[in-house]
């Protein structure tokens, strides 16, 4: 259906649901005048909040398709997220914050009109569910102008027994943890650099320099700091455990545009001994 017939149908179930109230309510006006209301007392007395004062709606997520002259939006989350509200609140805050970027942009806009629409395309799905994971990817990009988009990459990895989300830096919590992490990283990412450079119809002093400068920005990207390994999503075995965590880095962290976003697998071996007490029970042993 498109989208003046999605338009018409929500106008037809409004005007079916007003009407079927004010039926409802003209029979509730008959029943009242046959039996007197009941009285709550607690709402009657002043300093007593009611469950309804109280109690906050839940969260729900809607996938969003808006199209005006100045700019498209196309937003979509899994179906069954709102089961977990915090979740819910995390990408909720995500996708507002990226909203409110291309809102801006659009204002900046005045009356004038772009050519080419701005635009901002996001996807969260669900990656992996286990008993003890629930973990979610962000995918996608903002264009306001210029040569191509800014690319939006994230990942939400949550407990659904503790009701939280997990962190980088809650995952590993020294600076010792994070610099053999570093190390590794940096290391798988050289090698696939040389590896692709070599395939290249290059002269050795192109090579060397190309080699330098993809060095600087993977040094840049992979310091030993939680920050720069703050996306990432764990990888689990047969059983459930973590058997490795892939860390994910968007485009211009560890290498150009061109480069996409890139990601590297660190085993569960590596990181067992810097991860926290308080999740070490999730990851494989051996």
């Amino acid at each position: 259906m498109n989208i003046a017939g999605n338009r018409r149908a929500l106008r037809i179930g409004a005007l079916a649901l007003a009407v079927g109230l004010v039926l409802l309510g003209g029979c509730k006006r008959e029943d009242d005048s046959a039996v007197a209301p009941a009285v709550d007392s607690t709402a009657a007395q002043p300093g007593i909040a009611t469950p309804q004062a109280t109690a906050e709606a839940p969260l729900e997520l809607r996938d969003v398709i808006e199209n005006t002259p100045q700019a498209v939006v196309g937003i979509s989350y899994p179906p069954d997220v709102n089961r977990f509200p915090g979740l819910a609140k995390a990408l909720s805050d995500y996708a507002t914050a990226a909203r409110a970027e291309l809102q801006q942009a659009v204002d900046g806009l005045g009356n004038d009109k772009p050519t080419m629409p701005y635009e901002l395309s996001l996807s969260f799905e669900k990656v992996l569910e286990t008993p003890q994971l629930l973990v979610i990817s962000a995918d996608g990009s903002r264009y306001t102008g210029g040569a191509h988009g800014e690319p939006l990459v994230a990942r939400f990895v949550w407990l659904p027994d503790a009701q939280q989300m997990l962190t980088a830096d809650m995952l590993i919590a020294d600076s010792k943890g994070w610099g053999v992490v570093s190390d590794y990283v940096a290391d798988q990412l050289r090698e696939r650099m040389a590896t692709r450079l070599s395939s290249d119809d290059m002269e050795p002093g192109q090579m060397q320099e190309a080699l330098r400068s993809a060095s600087r920005m993977i040094a840049d990207g992979t310091g030993a700091s939680a920050d720069n390994f703050s996306q990432f999503q764990p990888m689990t075995d047969p059983n459930g455990l973590i058997k490795a965590v892939r860390f994910v880095f968007p485009p211009y962290q560890v290498g150009p545009y061109s480069d996409g976003t890139q990601t590297v697998d660190v085993p569960a071996a590596v990181l067992a001994p810097h991860v926290a007490p308080a999740y070490a029970g999730l990851f494989a042993k051996g």
